[in-house]
């Protein structure tokens, strides 16, 4: 984009749709001959070209250098650095090797950069149809400019923002950007100034596409001036925030680092000043402290849980874009939901018909043409099915439905679909569930002459030959042919009209959130000329009423109740009519459906105010991209954790500002798909909450995981700074504490991330967001079991070097072998924070952690016996009788902390029976 297209262009900016095609000529200097050259030559260079902005993409070495942007990373670095120069190359060159290994998984797992811009960029269209100079022509879509008339036919896609100056049977595809799942019927008549973006129907909008007619377009938009363009812009300057974790762990790491580097400056001093050690050996004392206590494996841990996570999810129809968001997924508190095609199945579905004196419902939901015909009262079906051929009026009004209709039922590959508008295929089916072949039925009552639906007139009229007769057939709005009708058919021929009888009739199939057509007829002869409005709007006979439904997915239903039960709160946002939205969401079972607020609703209240609504506001009708994207604000401003689900252009902003965005796969536009972390395969909405589980599964392991490996750190990083304060030798050198914390990450850490989830972990409220991974219960465990593994280290490490051979290389050996099998024991207990593992079932019950049990002995047992392990390490074999010693302090501290754990259950037990007392 030039720089020119970002100037406020003079005269734009206007309600458009609300001006009537003379004035927005005038207003923009131009005339239905279209612009001269040169006049559009001027105002291409004032305006900019008609495409949008594109953003840089990071490059790849960028990307790599942000994952060393960690504070415990640097200490690292500089630890290697020193080390380095100090002449320690082996020391130096395993610490820069960890953190190479740690830097590279979260480069690749960084993945792709986003396309959410290139996706909208490719909507609009490439070329368009153009009158310059009263000729037309065939130009790039970059050269419009406000002012230009441009043609545009069904199969098109609009070019740029059009205000209409004339349509013919037109109609716009604008699911993407509006949220409605139907074709809009467009004209060039004015809408109020104050009409929803769905509702402003004398617009056409650059990146829709037109199904039907053509019409001639005043350009009044181009570029990021465009619905689409605003979007763009949204997205590319809405912030993404990080999630929870991440923010936790880099507070945890700060406050880590801080501590680690004040312990081992004061070891290092003490070591110096009291004790007379040389600097060398006590900055090389300080780095193996510092190495000790930084947990480098957790980042490798944490990332790779995720990944588990992210697999487990994609077997359960949940693709996720970026790790993060798998662990945010455990503390949604709120899931924010388009409509169409999400919550609904999208396949407009006829379910109810009115004639006079009695009511009939319809078995089968969506396009198959499989149902049957009952009687019902107040929507109740009687058992027995109706038989439809003994039915005269019901076969009659079937007959009419799909004469009238212009849409077609078509099965590919066992799959049923409708050719044309959904709401007039939901007709068709209909009669062929009676039975009635739509092709036959159009080929023996052959067509004269018709007038298409227009959103004016709000009806469709044919004239047909129907039993030798001239009859016309008119499907329209309820209230527009009430209107219009006299009479009524009934049984015996035909009786009067009780108006107020059918509008209640109306109401009550409306607040079942069902859309309702009526169906008309009159025989007349043959008109002289064209059929003509005047021929269709009086004297007509109403042959009943016809309730649609985009049905709800079933398994929405019961999605929708766990959420509630997991203290998650499903809101429903979508372009369609606030009745209809209410009618669903009380359908699906959301917890406040009484009112509903719309776009223009969310633009007249403030921020307080709209805070103030969301809480007993579930529903939010006819909104806007704008709209949704503040509802996304206000909701994370009262402190809550969001998901927003999505499936159009319009969900991209909200979708990349929520916590989680959720974009549907099949009927998703790449745009949402690129915009959201997580893709559902089925676009199913119960796939959410299954994430939801997933999500707070990883989390809880996590955080086991983090308690398990804590401790061993501690453990390590105490034994060197009491070693270096009581003036006595080291038990583990730096590069042992390296490899230590090394083999422990990648196998015992790694066996909690494989733990199943716990029963209930679906009737907990949401997490608090703030809360810290440590709570005070876990920093005392961590620090109860860093005090176990410093006692046994020291102990072996003095058993082995003062009572039996004297050696430092058997004594560290012994004192190493004892932090890692210490570790091992504890690793069980932490299958279970609170509750006993002191069972065969908690023992042996996971195949993870005895794998992983069985792994870390394999590497212990070459770590210790392989000559070039014990020169690189400085160790030496172990006999019989220290392993002995080994495993007995090791079960002994797994018995200790169950005995922990014990006394924590009963002064929580009678913590509990005080409350109640």
């Amino acid at each position: 984009m030039t720089n020119s297209s970002n100037k406020k262009p003079d005269r734009l900016g206007k309600a458009w749709h609300a001006r009537a095609c003379d004035e927005a000529l005038s207003e923009l200097e131009s005339q239905r001959s279209g612009l001269a050259e040169d006049e559009a030559g001027q105002r291409l260079r004032k305006y900019g070209p008609n495409k949008l902005q594109e953003i840089k993409a990071k490059p790849w070495w960028h990307r790599l250098l942000q994952q060393f942007n960690n504070i415990l990373m640097v200490i690292l670095i500089v630890a290697a650095i020193a080390s380095l120069g100090l002449g320690q190359r082996v020391d130096a060159a395993a610490i820069l090797g960890v953190v190479v290994i740690i830097a590279l998984i979260g480069f690749l797992q960084e993945g792709k950069a986003e396309k959410a811009l290139e996706s909208i960029r490719n909507m609009m269209s490439p070329q368009a149809n153009v009158v310059r100079s009263g000729a037309r022509q065939t130009i790039t879509a970059e050269d419009l400019v406000p002012g230009d008339i441009v043609i545009v036919e069904s199969g098109d896609r609009v070019p740029a923002d059009l205000r209409l100056l004339r349509a013919k049977r037109f109609r716009t595809q604008e699911a993407p950007l509006t949220g409605e799942s139907e074709p809009v019927d467009k004209t060039s008549n004015p809408v109020p100034e104050d009409a929803a973006l769905a509702e402003r129907h004398s617009m056409a909008y650059a990146g829709t596409n037109v199904v039907q007619g053509n019409a001639l377009g005043l350009v009044v938009a181009t570029a990021t001036r465009t619905e689409i363009g605003r979007i763009s812009e949204l997205l590319r300057h809405t912030e993404k925030l990080r999630t929870p974790l991440l923010d936790q762990l880099d507070r945890a790491g700060r406050v880590l680092a801080m501590f680690i580097l004040m312990a081992a400056a004061v070891t290092a001093a003490v070591g110096i000043v009291v004790h007379g050690e040389s600097p060398a050996e006590m900055f090389m004392a300080a780095v193996g402290l510092a190495v000790a206590a930084i947990p480098e494996g957790l980042p490798a841990i944490v990332t790779i849980a995720l990944a588990l996570g992210v697999q487990a999810m994609a077997r359960r129809n949940a693709i996720i874009r970026r790790l993060p968001a798998v662990e945010t997924l455990g503390s949604i508190s709120m899931i924010l939901s388009d409509k169409t095609g999400t919550l609904t199945r999208n396949e407009m579905t006829a379910v109810a018909i009115w004639l006079e004196g009695e009511e009939i419902v319809i078995d089968g939901i969506g396009f198959a043409p499989e149902g049957e015909f009952h009687h019902a009262t107040d929507g109740v079906p009687a058992r027995e099915a109706l038989a439809v051929e003994a039915h005269p009026a019901l076969r009659h009004f079937l007959r009419v439905g799909v004469l009238c209709n212009d849409a077609e039922l078509a099965r590919a590959d066992g799959q049923w679909s409708i050719q044309g508008d959904p709401t007039e295929g939901a007709l068709v089916v209909a009669a062929a569930k009676a039975g009635f072949d739509a092709q036959k039925l159009r080929d023996g009552h052959e067509r004269y002459d018709a007038i298409p639906f227009e959103s004016e007139r709000k009806y469709m009229a044919t004239l047909h030959d129907v039993e030798d007769r001239m009859q016309l057939l008119v499907k329209g709005a309820p209230d527009r042919l009430i209107e219009m009708c006299h009479w009524v058919r009934t049984d015996e021929g035909e009786a009067p009209l009780n108006v107020d009888h059918w509008r209640k009739r109306i109401e009550a199939l409306s607040a079942r959130g069902l859309r309702v057509l009526a169906l008309a007829e009159k025989e007349m002869p043959d008109p002289a000329g064209e059929l003509e409005t005047g021929h269709v709007e009086e004297g007509l006979v109403l042959l009943g009423l016809v309730g649609l439904l985009d049905p709800p997915r079933e398994e929405v239903i019961e999605a929708v109740k766990k959420c509630r039960n997991a203290g998650i709160r499903p809101v429903m946002i979508t372009g369609d009519h606030a009745s209809t939205a209410r009618a669903i969401a009380e359908k699906l079972g959301f917890a406040h459906t009484d009112r509903a607020l719309t776009g223009n609703d969310i633009e007249s209240l403030s921020e307080e105010g709209l805070r103030a609504c969301l809480d007993d506001v579930d529903v939010f009708a006819r909104a806007a991209p704008e709209h949704k994207l503040r509802l996304v604000e206000a909701v994370q401003s009262k402190g809550n954790i969001c998901a927003m689900t999505g499936d159009g252009v319009n969900d991209g902003p909200a979708l990349k500002r929520a916590d989680v965005g959720v974009a549907m796969g099949i009927q998703g536009t790449a745009a949402a798909r690129d915009a959201a972390e997580m893709v559902l395969a089925d676009d199913n909405f119960a796939s959410i909450v299954n994430a939801i589980e997933e999500g707070r599964k990883v989390y809880d392991n996590i955080r086991k995981t983090i308690t398990f490996l804590l401790p061993t750190n501690g453990g390590q990083a105490l034994t060197i700074m009491i070693a270096v304060l009581a003036g006595g030798l080291l038990p583990i050198t730096p590069l042992q504490a390296l490899w230590v914390n090394m083999v422990v990450a990648v196998t015992l850490g790694m066996a909690l991330a494989f733990e199943p989830a716990e029963k209930d972990i679906m009737q907990r409220q949401p997490r608090d967001p703030t809360a810290g991974l440590l709570d005070m219960f876990l920093l005392w465990r961590v620090i109860f079991v860093s005090i176990l593994l410093l006692i046994g280290v020291f102990g072996m490490f003095a058993w082995v070097f003062y009572f039996q051979e004297n050696t430092e290389a058997l004594a560290r050996a012994g004192a190493v072998n004892m932090l890692v099998m210490g570790s091992a024991a504890y690793l069980i207990n932490s299958r279970f924070l609170v509750n006993s593992a002191l069972s065969v079932k908690g023992i042996f019950g996971s195949r993870s952690v005895w794998l992983a049990i069985g792994l870390v002995v394999l590497m212990q047992l070459i770590w210790t016996y392989l000559p070039f392990m014990q020169m690189i390490f400085g160790s030496d074999a172990l006999t019989l009788a220290h392993w002995t010693v080994i495993l007995i302090a090791s079960i002994a501290l797994f018995l200790i902390v169950e005995l922990e754990k014990s006394l924590l259950r009963r002064s929580r037990m009678g913590a509990s029976r005080s409350r109640i007392d």
